[in-house]
């Protein structure tokens, strides 16, 4: 079955979520307060509404409590995404995903009960952030505070090299979980897998052990 998801509010983390969400096949009710914003999603999401979704009787009479997920992308409205998310779980929608301004307003969100609480600007940030630093890292994905997933490119001192010969496990505390090799991918590689020139290395592990290792692959 198609899951059914809510998107309130049509600024740009919220209308790049919807287009997503609709592109995947997946049934999307498109809320804002601006008229001129649900019309350019009203072909685009399933049903576009214009709503003041602070209003609990407005949200009742949407039938938001049946749908799968509600996503809270109010941009700079920090009082609206705040009562919108206690209203939602108030007339019992399972899963509220809610956008935070800052730390402050994530705090008050979990509080007052949102599932889960995203910090799209402050996320993307520390990802592009850590692209720039690195010229070898292309992608970064945090997976905690202090654990990530990083594509790092093999340059000519880690070519020629096998996995067991690099060691990076035991020197590190890494490990390499794929290798994109143009357009294979070798998922798991063996431990005799001998690392090419141009190699995206998928690597797991600590912040500060990628880094000791980076630092190493540069010197």
């Amino acid at each position: 079955m198609k899951k059914e998801f809510v998107v309130i509010g049509l600024g740009r983390f919220g209308s790049s979520i919807c287009r997503e969400l609709s592109e995947q096949g997946m049934e999307v009710m498109a809320i804002d307060r601006d008229e001129d914003r649900v019309n350019e999603f009203a072909s685009i999401a399933s049903h576009a509404v214009v709503a003041d979704t602070t209003d609990e009787s407005v949200l009742k009479s949407l039938g938001i409590r049946n749908f799968d997920h509600v996503i809270v992308a109010i941009g700079d409205d920090i009082q609206s995404s705040i009562l919108t998310t206690l209203m939602l779980k108030e007339v019992g929608v399972k899963k509220v995903t809610a956008k935070a301004q800052n730390d402050y307003h994530e705090k008050v969100l979990l509080k007052i009960g949102a599932d889960q609480v995203v910090h799209p600007e402050r996320d993307m940030g520390r990802r592009i952030a850590n692209n720039i630093v690195s010229n070898n890292v292309l992608d970064y994905l945090e997976l905690s505070d202090e654990h990530s997933i990083t594509e790092i490119i093999a340059n000519e001192a880690l070519a020629g090299n096998t996995i067991i010969d690099l060691d990076i496990r035991v020197r590190y505390g890494i490990n390499i979980v794929a290798i994109k090799r143009g357009k294979e991918i070798i998922v798991s590689p063996q431990a005799d897998e001998t690392i090419v020139v141009n190699d995206i290395l998928i690597i797991i592990g600590a912040d500060k052990d990628i880094d000791r290792f980076e630092k190493k692959m540069n010197d």
